[in-house]
């Protein structure tokens, strides 16, 4: 049996970032409906942030808007007079058009209306990639300065890659950011990996249904990771110790005469000595000491290692203002590559999309557990760009699908009637909440397992 254990304060970080998030990207998307409306003088009825059913949390009357949060914190909306929307007010519809109304307007103003938070969105993502190269430039580890090598797991293990190997490049081209390897692999569909093995070259093929695997053991972690020493960066207060006391700088060299050379090696050998008192040699300065400490019934000891990234060197490229607008252009693109690449690879079943899918559970969870605003603002301008391609779809109920029915108005010059919008409305609304069910029950199945 065993015991789902959940970090309260960990899940409260989370779950701030991410309403924080994505109430800034749901209020600026509908204010791309809201303001595109009022420009063509039509009659906004309401602009929520979350949705509202039967109460609000908060809402306010000013001119002929009703402005409010709602108590269900997925999404927000603005009603629009005249338009068949989420609202599916019939009563409305059922009166002759007014000059204020939606459907009163000019095909082509109906369709700007439309795509108004699409358009929003993609500026929204823009900026903000521009303003995160700007701030905080772009770091990363590259895979030059991992001399250790890499340690590996049973997935890059079972296509050939060994403990101790330099990773050199994927497909012949060289890979210099070690973090964006297995988005080469993923998402450019990589058929062969280059290591240095032994001082040698060796080409690594990767199997046409490796992309799947990768795509499955992700969800857990990942499938190369840095090595590193470890060494002591600082120790927790908790930590029980019975003799001598570790010290920062300190190398950590056995456990109960157990030899290692690197964390990963340590952090294996440890869980076996849980609730245990165990003998640690370490190397400090030029001398050795031996600590007598106790392991936890979690496996842990109470101290911190130096990060990989500290250890190995990480390199900061920084922009200056002008610089960072094509750069950040270009991030944004990519980001935007890289999610319709994805959607591609699940449609043609590269990828298993109970492996990918994901409710706002997932998407909480990719916020860190602690708050740190370079990593929010990404994720952020992320999800900005994943919010404009999936409403621009063309299915019934999101953005897309109402333009695309203007679209075919504009070409045939046949309106769609009311009852049609409404019946297209209703099918695209039941598709879109089987979808996130569907997305929330493997959310729910994931996390107990």
């Amino acid at each position: 049996m065993s015991l789902l254990v959940i970090d309260w304060s960990s899940v409260g970080v989370k779950t701030a970032q991410f309403i924080l998030s994505f109430s800034i990207l749901v209020t600026l998307h509908e204010l791309g409906h809201f303001i595109t409306a009022r420009w063509f003088k039509c009659r906004v009825e309401k602009f929520y942030l979350f949705f509202n059913p039967w109460f609000s949390l908060w809402k306010k009357k000013k001119g002929e808007t009703e402005y409010g949060i709602g108590w269900v914190p997925f999404g927000g909306y603005v009603k629009i007079s005249g338009m068949v929307d989420e609202s599916m007010d019939k009563e409305q519809m059922k009166l002759p058009p007014q000059p204020w109304e939606f459907r009163s307007k000019p095909a082509w103003q109906r369709l700007i209306i439309m795509i108004g938070g699409v358009v929003v969105n993609v500026l929204l993502a823009i900026v903000i990639f521009i303003g995160i190269t700007w701030v905080w430039g772009e770091e990363y580890l590259p895979a030059k300065n991992m001399k250790y090598g890499v340690y590996t797991d049973s997935l890059a293990r079972s296509i050939g890659i060994q403990d101790g190997d330099h990773i050199l490049g994927v497909d012949n081209r060289p890979l210099d950011n070690f973090a964006t390897l297995e988005s080469e692999i993923l998402l450019k569909e990589a058929k062969s990996i280059q290591v240095e093995r032994n001082g040698q070259t060796v080409n690594i093929a990767v199997p046409g249904d490796f992309a799947k695997k990768l795509s499955k053991n992700k969800q857990m972690s990942g499938m190369v990771f840095p090595r590193f020493p470890a060494i002591v960066d600082s120790v927790s207060r908790d930590a029980v110790f019975s003799k001598g006391q570790l010290q920062k700088g300190d190398k950590l060299l056995s456990i109960n005469g157990r030899t290692f050379e690197y964390y990963n090696e340590f952090n294996q050998i440890k869980q076996g000595y849980k609730d245990s008192i165990v003998s640690i040699n370490v190397l400090r300065g030029i001398d050795t000491a031996t600590i007598r400490a106790r392991v936890d019934s979690k496996g842990k000891l109470g101290f911190f290692t130096k990060s990989p990234y500290e250890l190995l060197g990480v390199v900061t490229k920084n922009y200056s203002l002008m610089q960072s607008i094509p750069v950040g252009f270009n991030r944004c693109w990519e980001m935007l590559d890289r999610y319709v690449t994805a959607i591609k690879q699940m449609f043609t079943g590269k990828v298993d999309p109970k492996d990918s899918l994901g409710s706002v559970i997932s998407i909480g969870n990719t916020f860190p557990s602690k708050w740190d605003w370079e990593k929010f603002w990404t994720l952020t301008g992320i999800f900005s760009i994943i919010l404009a391609f999936m409403n621009i779809l063309p299915i019934p109920a999101l953005d897309g699908g109402h333009a695309l029915f203007t679209l075919i108005e504009m070409i045939t010059g046949r309106k769609p009637s009311d009852k049609f919008m409404e019946y297209a409305q209703m099918v695209g609304m039941i598709l879109l909440m089987g979808l996130m069910a569907y997305a929330l029950g493997l959310d729910f199945w994931r996390l107990f397992k």
